[in-house]
């Protein structure tokens, strides 16, 4: 049995090049998906947030039954504060979407240690959809990026245009992720797509949830 910490932007709003304060939050697909698969492989999940704040999920992702199901998840009502975290204590290291991560953790230099803890110790990190924002401040000890030269997918340009979003997004995350030196390996929007690169794992967008979880729980024996 391994443990596995989320960490979940704890933004509730995203805001535009415009001034707009567009409401989000975690993409409830993102984080309920892989939560259910973990902990049926027998593994433990324990969540974490910028501030321990406790996250909410993005109203447009939360589907008949996924409030219910939030409200079943133990201890996502009290996550533990991101700077408290000791890596070595968690064996895989996952991040769900979401457009929040685009306003914390795209900046959180906690997380970006984290990451850069997490692969510099060759243990698994996971990332969908927006939550690869993350992985944008991580750098190595070198200081380099963390992403150059590694095989990723993540939220597309494309999909961010055909969500309406693109033209007042602060920044586009393939365009980011690209301008960092990595290697993006993009699928049709809205497709299952994931790639694994060693132990990075990541998913273009929500379909690719549950073939990421896949991936992570192969990656953890």
């Amino acid at each position: 049995m391994s443990s596995v910490l989320f960490v979940v932007t704890g933004a509730r709003t995203w805001t535009l090049a415009d001034g707009t304060i567009h409401p989000t939050g975690y993409w409830a697909e993102e984080l309920l998906v892989p939560y259910r698969a973990l902990l049926d492989a027998g593994h433990t999940v324990t969540f974490a947030t910028p501030g321990g704040v406790v996250p909410i999920a993005d109203p447009a992702s939360i589907g008949d039954h996924d409030t219910a199901a939030i409200d079943a998840i133990a201890g996502l009502d009290a996550p533990l504060v991101l700077a408290d975290i000791d890596p070595s204590a968690y064996d895989a290291v996952y991040y769900p979407g979401g457009h929040g991560p685009m306003q914390d953790l795209a900046t959180d230099e906690d997380s970006a240690s984290l990451i850069t803890a997490t692969v510099s110790a060759g243990r698994p990190l996971a990332a969908v959809c927006h939550g690869l924002a993350a992985l944008l401040p991580a750098r190595t000890a070198a200081g380099a990026p963390v992403v150059a030269g590694r095989r990723i997918t993540a939220f597309t340009d494309e999909e961010e245009r055909i969500g309406g979003l693109a033209e007042r997004a602060p920044f586009l995350l393939e365009s980011a992720l690209r301008a960092e030196g990595a290697d993006l390996a993009v699928a049709e929007p809205w497709s299952d797509h994931v790639v694994v690169d060693g132990l990075l794992i990541t998913g273009q967008n929500p379909q690719s949830s549950a073939s990421t979880a896949v991936a992570l729980i192969a990656a953890l024996g």
